[in-house]
């Protein structure tokens, strides 16, 4: 009998301890509905995409191609600074001071436009950071409700099966030691089946300002990304093979390793909603998703540093 009472007062005691841990969670939950990551306001892009018809801006500033890649030409072209660069070509004939001072006026501009595309790209690049971290947050919520679900069961089951058998050693008759054996055994197995959910339990998450819905849909235009940096994601000459753009390929992926090349799944799927309720694995799946968009936003700064290498050429 002591050793029947030891073992439900520890069962309590555990008991306890997980619902303290539980209601912690669910209290730290709520700070989680709405994004901190968003910006504080909306800003306002006046500028419109740049044009695609890529293969006729490059024809149309051949005479750029000796200093400057395919690539920083339509860069240039993007940041609407291909005027200053044939203004400086033209300059740097001419070696007089007040042509000098011009050019370094005219590379104090370009300067300009280069630095406010790569803040626009630490800001985006930080927005896909924070939410893959606010995302990661929420699956360990839910992994913790299921680790907590399955750690009670499993304690349920072993606290009926110890209880049966110290009951079954108290009881005189046999009959009644037999049933009550098998009892809890039927009802320590059903708690141990119980824990066997695949799918586990799922939570609300809420982000009406959905990044990777501009991603999957893929826009002519999408308001909350700037101009320059949706460009850059939907140039096909800004990949490594020119054939599909930064999100064409990145999309190709989620499809296949995150969808199972499930289209229908992937277009009803809740991670390009304004939110609803997330299991764990949709959870995951998300802070992966974010985790690359975020690598593959500070893979353009590549491209801007070869700019900047060849405007250096210019200037020399």
């Amino acid at each position: 009998m002591k050793k029947l009472i030891c073992l439900l007062t520890a069962f309590c005691l555990l008991a306890s301890c997980m619902s303290r841990k539980n209601q912690a969670i669910r209290q730290n939950i709520l700070t989680l509905k709405d994004s901190y990551c968003k910006a504080p306001f909306k800003y306002n892009y006046s500028e419109k995409i740049p044009s695609y018809r890529s293969d006729s801006i490059i024809a149309a500033n051949q005479d750029l191609k000796g200093i400057f890649s395919d690539q920083s030409i339509l860069i240039l072209n993007a940041l609407d600074n291909l005027d200053e660069v044939h203004e400086i070509m033209e300059l740097k004939k001419d070696t007089s001071l007040a042509s000098q001072v011009k050019v370094l006026q005219l590379k104090s501009k370009i300067n300009s436009k280069i630095t406010i595309a790569l803040t626009e790209l630490d800001a985006v690049a930080a927005e896909f950071d924070c939410e893959g971290e606010r995302v990661a947050q929420i699956g360990n919520y839910v992994d913790n409700l299921n680790d907590s679900r399955n750690n009670r069961l499993i304690l349920y089951s072993i606290v009926t099966g110890a209880a049966a058998s110290i009951a079954g050693g108290i009881i005189r008759d046999d009959a009644w030691s037999s049933a009550v054996d098998i009892g809890g055994g039927a009802l320590g197995a059903g708690f141990g089946l119980a824990t066997f959910n695949p799918k586990g339990k799922k939570v609300e998450f809420i982000h009406q300002r959905n990044l990777l819905r501009d991603i999957w849909k893929e826009k002519l235009e999408s308001p909350n990304f700037p101009p320059f940096i949706w460009y850059m994601y939907t140039e096909k000459k800004f990949s490594n093979k020119e054939k599909h753009s930064i999100i064409s390929s990145m999309k190709q992926r989620w499809l296949h390793y995150q969808f199972d090349d499930d289209q229908n799944a992937a277009d009803r799927s809740v991670i390009f909603s304004d939110g609803g309720y997330y299991r764990s694995g949709d959870l995951h799946d998300r802070a992966a998703m974010l985790n690359q968009m975020q690598s593959a936003t500070r893979t353009i700064n590549q491209n801007i540093n070869y700019l900047l290498l060849d405007l250096d050429k210019l200037i020399l």
